[in-house]
């Protein structure tokens, strides 16, 4: 086996738990923090260059990408418990089986959602009475090509996670960043191309990044067994994949919906508050980075050592995240806080759209104290691979919490409601995830032959 950092595979099942989940988890907290830069570099630059319609254009269009990515996210995740599963039991045959089945499956789901979405994006966009429509359009219609390059690098680097690698994702996403950050500035600065432009850089870049993380894969066949020249799916790995990825799919997709409701009711209060709540979902996105990369990589450690049958090791590692992650977004609300406006700011010098961002943002941030303490009863659930527990979980924060709060308090409150609403929501999964704990259901695993 190659032992260079791109081919290495990391047993997580031994070792001190905090120094593994630190160590494991700095590439993925780097790799969506890179991520996030280059949707941030889209806002900064439009917010600059376009103003609040192009802003308000991005985000709109922005949440309908996000349901796309859920969907695939759902389907590459349920690979990822399998494969994790596999590794942690040290069944190498099954585990590369797996890789080549979920790759296979999402570059052909891949092609039909961008079908889909190139067809419909504008009668997707009118039903949540998205203002700067044509823009939004335009930016959607073009972010739909690539589509097939997300669902193939997402499947590449939950396979990657899986074994243990989260610094190949790294790299990837680093070349993505430098190279989408810099067609940024020049598809919609000097050529001023607009959305349309930011669109474009945004496209090329998860192309190369695809390329780059497949050639990492294929380069090192003895690790991941992927050949382009031998795909296949096998239908009993698909069958457990789609078992674990359904929920989570419905659970993302709950979770999105509940997001278009937000965006729906923010919509009302016109461009300059629709261009402040994407302004501000951005920030709170990165700010959230370093939660959902503890959340992603106790899931993937979690799922290797309920592989290994080390329960008690696995439960360890939850609550080692957990403290982690809470203690994190205390410092997070403090830093948002007193810096909302210096953070807006870079974003747009128009002072309605700077003012309703800094409302949201000062207000939602609070939420995320009750987000760290869920997610890793969430990564617990997934690493297991009770993803019914993450969407019933979900279904209750989003649609019995965040959806009929913000219509309840956006009728006696307006808009401070509603943020008020997607502040409190996260806490209605807290008690769900003690429960969930102490019940012990969670030790009675899903193996991985895929029976329960």
């Amino acid at each position: 086996m190659r032992s260079s950092a791109l081919s290495k595979s990391t047993d997580l099942t031994q070792g001190v738990i905090w120094k593994q989940l630190v160590v494991f988890s700095i590439p993925l907290i780097l790799s969506s923090m890179l991520q996030s830069v280059y949707s941030m570099m889209d806002m900064i630059i439009v917010g600059n260059y376009v103003g609040s319609y192009g802003l308000s254009a991005i985000n709109n269009s922005g949440m309908i990408m996000n349901l796309i990515m859920n969907i695939i996210m759902g389907v590459t995740t349920g690979g990822s418990i399998l494969i994790s599963q596999y590794f942690g039991a040290g069944e190498k045959g099954n585990c590369k089986e797996a890789i080549t089945s979920l790759f296979t499956f999402c570059m052909l789901s891949g092609v039909v959602l961008l079908a889909v979405f190139v067809i419909f994006a504008k009668p997707i966009l009118m039903m949540f009475n998205a203002p700067a429509l044509e823009d939004a359009t335009t930016y959607l219609s073009i972010c739909a090509i690539g589509i097939p390059f997300i669902a193939g690098y997402n499947s590449i680097s939950a396979t990657m996670r899986s074994v243990g690698n989260s610094r190949a994702p790294l790299i990837c996403i680093a070349v993505s960043c430098l190279l989408n950050i810099a067609l940024d500035f020049i598809f919609v600065g000097p050529l001023d191309w607009g959305v349309f432009g930011a669109a474009l850089a945004t496209v090329i870049s998860q192309g190369v990044c695809f390329i780059v993380s497949l050639f990492i894969v294929l380069r090192n066949y003895e690790l991941y067994g992927l050949r382009l020249a031998k795909p296949g799916i096998s239908a009993k790995k698909l069958k457990t994949m789609v078992k674990l990825g359904i929920p989570v799919c419905f659970q993302l997709t709950v979770y999105n919906i509940s997001w278009l409701m937000v965006m729906y009711l923010i919509n009302g209060y016109g461009v300059s508050v629709s261009a402040g709540n994407g302004v501000s979902i951005t920030i709170r996105n990165f700010c959230l980075l370093f939660i959902t990369a503890m959340w992603s990589g106790s899931s993937a450690m979690i799922a290797q050592n309920i592989g290994a049958q080390k329960f008690d090791r696995a439960r360890e590692v939850m609550f080692t995240a957990m403290r982690i992650a809470f203690c994190a977004s205390i410092v997070i609300i403090a830093v948002v806080e007193i810096f909302a406006p210096q953070l807006v700011s870079a974003f747009s010098a128009d002072p309605p759209t700077a003012a309703a961002a800094i409302l949201n943002l000062r207000i939602e941030v609070i939420g995320f104290a009750f987000t760290a303490i869920y997610l890793m009863y969430h990564s617990l659930a997934l690493g297991v691979g009770h993803t019914w527990f993450v969407l019933m979980s979900t279904f209750a924060n989003c649609i019995l919490a965040r959806v009929v709060l913000i219509f309840l308090l956006n009728h006696f409150m307006g808009l401070v409601g509603i943020y008020l609403a997607c502040m409190i929501a996260p806490a209605a999964s807290v008690p769900i995830g003690i429960w969930y704990d102490r019940s012990n259901r969670w030790r009675k695993s899903l193996s991985a032959d895929g029976k329960a």
